[in-house]
Order: C-alpha cells, then structure tokens, then sequence
C-alpha cells in the first residue's frame, strides 16, 4: 500500500471497498450543498473517508445555537462571524491536508448551480428547503450527476439516492414543492442532533458506494427513520419512475434549474430571519457601506460580510449584495429594512 492510502487503511481492509475503491474516493470531487447540520456531518465524514476534493457551498453565518447538531464548529467560530463554508474549510484542511477543500460563501440558485456542479461526481443535500432541493434536482437530471437527497425535522428523518436515468427522482416523489408555510419548522418542531447524524452518515456512506465505483450496492428506497419511537421503514420507489409521468424524469422539464420556478428570498428555518438576494444587484463594498453605517448602530466586518445591529433587527450583508435580516419573518418588512439601511 502507498504512503498516500496509509491513513485509509481501516478502510481499505473493508473487503468491498479495498484500495481500488479508495484511489477512486481520491480522484473524485463531491459538491456539498449546504454546511449546516446534514452539511457538516457530510463533509466531516467524506473529508475523512479521502473523497479527492469537496466543494463546500453555504449562504449563512453561525450561531449559538447551530453548536447543538453542527458538528464541525466550535464557540471560537461563532464569535468569528466567520461564514459556515469558510469554517468548515478551515477545520477539515486541518483534519485531512491530502485532499483539496474549496469553500464558496454563496446562495445556491439557477444562476450558479451549473457552475458550483460542473466536474462534480456527486450532489450532496445539506440544505434546508425544498426549492433547492428541487434545483438540485433539476440538476441531477440535466447534467446526469447522481445526487442524495436528506432531510430531518424533530426526531425524524428521511434520504434517498437519485441515479438520473435508473431511479425515481425527487419530483417522482414529490411532484410539486410544499407551498411555504406548510410544512413544520424546526423553529416550530425543534430537532434532535441524533438524527442529523444518521441522516446524514447514510447520505455519506450512499456518495461513497458511488464514488468508488459500486453503484450497484446504492439503495433504491426512501429510506425513513423516527428515532424517539425506534422505528424504521423503507419505501420501494421503482413503480413511481416506471408508471408515473414526472415532468423532470420523463418530459425533461426542468424549471428550477432554468429559473423560471423559485424565488431570491427565504424564510430562514429557525432563525426569525429572511434571506434577500437580487439577480440584477451589483456588488456591495462592504468599506464603504461600514463608513455609511457607524454611528447608527453597532457595526461589524471581515473580509466575508458585514454585520449591523440596529434594534430590533440584524442586518449581515454579502459583497454579492445578498443580505440576511434578523429579527422579523415578513419578507416585506425583510426589504424595508434593507432599504433603510443598505439602499434600493
């Protein structure tokens, strides 16, 4: 065995993965959509494993109260204001310097996903919202890129793997996204740690089957835990692809992905906090806009974002222009803000 696999060793001795398996984990590149909580287990666990290069992809900050479930990051990265991606960057070059790590501090949405996908062997779901899901999706299908979807609420969660052109896709599944507002929350359902951590070890071990070659042993399921009342099921999928007639899998619609569905704002889960992003907005210097804002409230800014409290809300804005504003979950007030403070 090469010095290079000599960490990987535990794992090369696991008889249906060997060094072949290991050397393909190498050469590979996974896109990790999302560093939250399924997010950072993912690229904790595929940093770990020797997945070649990792594309770290997030839109947010951290919190307090993200330590609970968010495996990679400590209080020290909370008090940073550092972005998620950044971060976790920072910690998994420390934990595996063999492997290459980029981390891009950006809303994923039509405008992007073919780029942030492109020699992508694998999309990974760390997300928590259905229209990125279906963008990515949509993406899967297009690119012909297998992707794996997860997603946890309370003490539940759910995953399957999407192989474009052999299973059931997404929209087989779910034909249209939830309409906003209803579907519980985990601001409003709460979330338990433990079920972030199988959620997302499945949707890991399900990249590494593929990237090392055996898609053969990928689950062709919806694969459905609920960890509080210990019960397990799994739901067969092949009759939904062969019957049905899904827009994406069978008529090549592909609306997210051309833009025509999903909007530039959010409700962020959890955090009475809006997300606003603007297609046609120029760059913001984040320089200049701090001269602009001392002395109306307290102000705060690094090399990733600037931060502004002016009670009630909090205002952390992007150089791309996008901006997250706390406290309030009316989109409408969301963008009077903005425009108070930052500008139209």
């Amino acid at each position: 065995m090469t010095p290079e696999l000599d960490r990987y060793v535990r794992q090369v001795r696991y008889p249906r993965l060997g060094e072949a398996g290991q050397c393909r984990l190498l050469q590979s590149t996974a896109l990790i959509c999302g560093c939250g909580a399924l997010g950072s287990v993912l690229a904790n666990t595929l940093a770990r494993a020797g997945v070649g290069r990792l594309r770290l992809v997030d839109r947010d900050f951290l919190e307090t109260n993200n330590l609970q479930r968010q495996v990679l990051y400590t209080e020290e990265d909370v008090a940073s204001g550092l972005p998620k991606a950044i971060a976790a960057k920072n910690h998994l070059q420390r934990i595996n310097s063999q492997i290459a790590i980029e981390a891009v501090v950006a809303d994923v949405d039509s405008s992007n996903i073919a780029a942030l996908a492109k020699d992508a062997d694998i999309l990974l779901d760390g997300t928590d919202n259905f229209e990125t899901r279906f963008l990515l999706n949509d993406a899967a299908l297009k690119f012909n890129v297998p992707w794996v979807y997860g997603g946890c609420l309370g003490a539940e969660g759910q995953t399957m793997t999407i192989l474009p052109g052999e299973t059931a896709c997404l929209r087989c599944l779910m034909p249209e996204a939830p309409p906003p507002g209803s579907t519980p929350t985990c601001d409003a359902a709460g979330i338990l740690g433990t079920i972030i951590n199988v959620i997302a070890s499945i949707e890991a071990n399900e990249a590494i089957k593929i990237l090392s070659g055996h898609r053969e042993a990928v689950s062709r399921t919806l694969t459905i835990f609920e960890l509080w009342d210990n019960r397990f099921r799994q739901v067969k999928l092949d009759s939904l692809r062969e019957t049905g007639n899904c827009p994406a899998c069978h008529r090549r619609e592909f609306p997210w992905l051309e833009g025509v569905r999903g909007s530039h704002t959010a409700v962020l889960c959890g955090r009475n906090a809006v997300q606003l992003s603007f297609a046609d907005r120029q760059e913001v210097s984040l320089e200049h806009l701090e001269e602009k804002l001392t002395g109306l409230g307290m102000v705060r800014r690094n090399r990733y974002l600037l931060r502004f409290e002016a009670a009630p809300y909090q205002l952390t804005v992007f150089p791309d222009g996008r901006a997250i504003i706390g406290g309030t979950e009316d989109i409408a007030e969301a963008k009077s803000v903005y425009a108070r403070y930052i500008g139209v």
